[in-house]
């Protein structure tokens, strides 16, 4: 068996009573929990014993889990249609619906932008993230709309994420929050990582993690809501939804980060990558788009005013 395909780990108390399916998908965030209760069979062991998924771990309980060898899937082109907002040799900027997953993952090889970039691009996309994410140098979330941008070449792909890493990119989003919000602008500065007790989730943290940086403006102010444009100066996972509900006004329809019950009826977020702005990697001349805002996020504003 490869070692890389084999996991080992020891209960700690914090676990202490919790179904042992549950414990792998916290451990394992990269594994869907319908996929490990799949290997029960064959391939999760507590103290060298099988057991079911329903089995609750103990202190000290010493889980093997063992994964199949992966097998890399053909990720096909479909005709799914694309909102171009800037297009070259280079580079496209596409304003991604509501939904729509980035990349294919395991559980998502269809429907994804990268399927429907291979239609209209075909090969030419860039490599350097792997064929299963093609041309893909950033994401934004599967329920946030808005501007993203994928490479043509490798070239232009190092170049964006060089501006990316540099923090050069100009990203600014509108989105809705809930409450009264005290300051009409600010910045928020933390440190982002992983939940220490939630693995899906990310968190301000007192200590490791990553800097995060966000600039927030209010734009309009309605009964128990505000309207608002966040710019990120860093752009770690789930950042605005982390820090806005850090302010004790997390945006409207996030029932990771925010109230469970969903009184609009939303699917996620009400999150928009509105402003994408950077330096072309061939030319270097300054590229801004923008992307209108979708027509759920507009009868929503309507309806809360």
């Amino acid at each position: 068996m490869d070692p890389q395909n084999e996991f080992q780990f020891t209960v700690t108390e914090e676990m202490e009573d919790e179904r042992i399916d549950k414990c792998l998908n916290a451990l394992m965030d990269s594994l869907s929990r319908s996929y490990i209760q799949k290997l029960f069979a064959n391939a999760v062991t507590v103290n060298d014993k099988t057991v079911k998924p329903s089995y609750r771990v103990n202190v000290d309980d010493v889980i093997r889990l063992i994964l199949p060898p992966s097998v890399v899937p053909d990720i096909l082109p479909e005709n799914i249609p694309l909102s171009v907002l800037y297009e070259d040799q280079d580079v496209i900027v596409v304003d991604k619906p509501k939904g729509m997953v980035v990349h294919p993952a395991p559980g998502h090889y269809e429907g994804t932008l990268v399927n429907a970039l291979l239609y209209h691009c075909g090969s030419g996309l860039s490599g350097i993230n792997g064929v299963m994410r093609p041309g893909i140098v950033h994401r934004i979330d599967r329920d946030t709309t808005g501007s993203i941008i994928a490479c043509k070449n490798d070239h232009a792909h190092s170049e964006i994420a060089r501006q990316l890493k540099e923090h050069t990119i100009v990203r600014k989003y509108h989105a809705i929050v809930q409450g009264v919000l005290k300051d009409d602008q600010g910045t928020i500065r933390t440190l982002i990582g992983r939940h220490p007790t939630d693995r899906k989730k990310m968190a301000v943290l007192k200590q490791g993690g990553k800097e995060a940086i966000t600039h927030y403006r209010v734009l309009q102010r309605m009964r128990n809501a505000a309207y608002i444009e966040c710019v990120l100066e860093t752009g770690r996972t789930h950042q605005i939804r982390v820090h806005m509900a850090s302010l004790g006004h997390p945006l409207l329809g996030d029932v990771v980060y925010g109230p469970k019950t969903n009184p609009y009826n939303l699917t996620g977020q009400t999150l928009h990558a509105k402003t994408l702005g950077f330096e072309h990697p061939a030319t270097g001349r300054y590229v801004e788009t923008d992307a209108p805002l979708p027509e759920y996020f507009e009868k929503l504003l309507n309806s809360l005013q």
